[in-house]
């Protein structure tokens, strides 16, 4: 299937979700940063010192336009209203402004950006101000159009992205991505399952979806900047009630890091889960997915010569992924438990995948795993969910 994928416009004046408010009086970051907003479709409001709303009267606020002549200037806004610091859902504070703010109000969502990386004070100011983060341009500006873009698209808290790889060929991870998939939408959470393995066949395919209308991987072949994670949603095939991101049947067609980068990012502002059945074979576009993943399940049989190779998987992906754990499928041979088999690979344990009678009858006849809700590897994958979950609520991270 060939195609394209359109970006999310940037939001209308009248209506649109609240952008970040940028203090900075330097025009130089200034020009930068309402440069990386207009790319992550975000209108933010500026200000040279902290924000000060009057009793009676708003003050008037400065907008980013453009012409032809002017790639960025300044102009008042009649009609809106800006939301201050307390209320803006991301603050980004120039190095420059950082003791014109000292004396606000601490909140969560404020970014000191600076450029000089030799700088060891800006830590100091960024402790006096309650700054989050510290950022340095031009180094960190895509994972500062992907924070805006959060803010432009008025999602909340990632989704919980799970990657499943097999510590050997025929450990069965594509079986578990798709359950845990189709568990998660089963339970009613916004849930995306994605393909990372452009030599396995098709996930589509496993959940009898392959002649389903939607995009597939090589339409994002060229996506550069950020993908809109409201158009890649619904571009997608929606098969079993969550959507998937899967290969076509025609040339394989390679996917460059940036556009894995961008599409990853896009699909975890939507918030819910995301599930990524990963290739063994570790490179440049598979370590962006890893960067992203908040936990990692390695399955591994129970038998020595997989043990043996799963070190090898583990090994690699631990080089990016800090959350590593492992799933041991059985039967099990002579001396392993699944405690053993995680022992072995220093892992640990997630599990054990349970032996389901039926299952390939099941899938031959289109049924995707973990379809019976009260079978054994629905049951695995449902308190997988609660447990993962309930960790990152407990830490703040990814969650619905």
């Amino acid at each position: 299937m060939t195609g394209t994928i359109t970006h999310d416009p940037p939001p209308a004046a009248g209506g649109r979700q609240s952008g970040p408010l940028i203090v900075t009086e330097d025009p130089d970051l200034l020009d930068d940063l309402l440069r990386l907003c207009a790319a992550a479709g975000a209108m933010p409001e500026v200000h040279h010192s902290l924000p000060v709303r009057p009793p009676s009267t708003p003050p008037p606020l400065l907008t980013a336009t453009t012409s032809s002549t002017s790639p960025t200037s300044l102009s008042p806004s009649a009609t809106a209203w800006p939301t201050g610091w307390e209320a803006a859902p991301l603050v980004l504070v120039g190095d420059d402004a950082a003791r014109r703010v000292r004396g606000a109000v601490r909140r969560r969502g404020v970014v000191l950006v600076g450029r000089d990386q030799d700088d060891s004070g800006v830590w100091q100011r960024a402790v006096e101000i309650g700054a989050d983060h510290v950022l340095m341009l031009p180094d960190g500006e895509q994972w500062l159009v992907d924070r805006i873009a959060d803010v432009a698209e008025g999602v909340g808290r990632p989704a919980l992205t799970v990657g499943v790889i097999g510590g050997r060929g025929g450990a069965g991870a594509s079986t578990l991505a798709c359950a845990l998939a189709v568990t998660s939408a089963r339970e009613g959470l916004r849930s995306l399952l994605v393909d990372a393995d452009p030599m396995g066949g098709g996930l589509d395919v496993l959940l009898g979806g392959e002649t389903a209308d939607g995009l597939r991987w090589p339409a994002f072949a060229a996506s550069r900047g950020r993908v809109g994670g409201g158009a890649l949603e619904e571009s997608l095939p929606e098969l079993h009630s969550l959507r998937v991101l899967s290969w076509d049947r025609g040339d394989c067609v390679a996917v460059p890091p940036q556009a894995v980068r961008a599409v990853l990012a896009a699909a975890r502002r939507r918030g819910g889960t995301v599930v990524v059945d990963l290739p063994r074979r570790i490179d440049d576009g598979v370590a962006e997915v890893l960067a992203q993943l908040d936990v990692g399940i390695l399955v591994v049989p129970a038998e020595l010569r997989a043990v043996a190779a799963a070190g090898r998987v583990a090994a690699a992906v631990g080089m990016v992924l800090r959350d590593l754990r492992v799933v041991v499928r059985g039967p099990y041979a002579s001396g392993l438990d699944d405690r053993e088999v995680a022992r072995l690979l220093g892992l640990p344990l997630a599990g054990e995948v349970p032996v389901e009678s039926g299952l390939l009858r099941a899938t031959e006849s289109r049924r995707p795993p973990g379809t019976p809700s009260r079978g054994p590897l629905a049951r695995f994958c449902r308190e997988f969910w609660e447990r993962a979950l309930a960790e990152s609520e407990a830490r703040g991270g990814g969650a619905l």
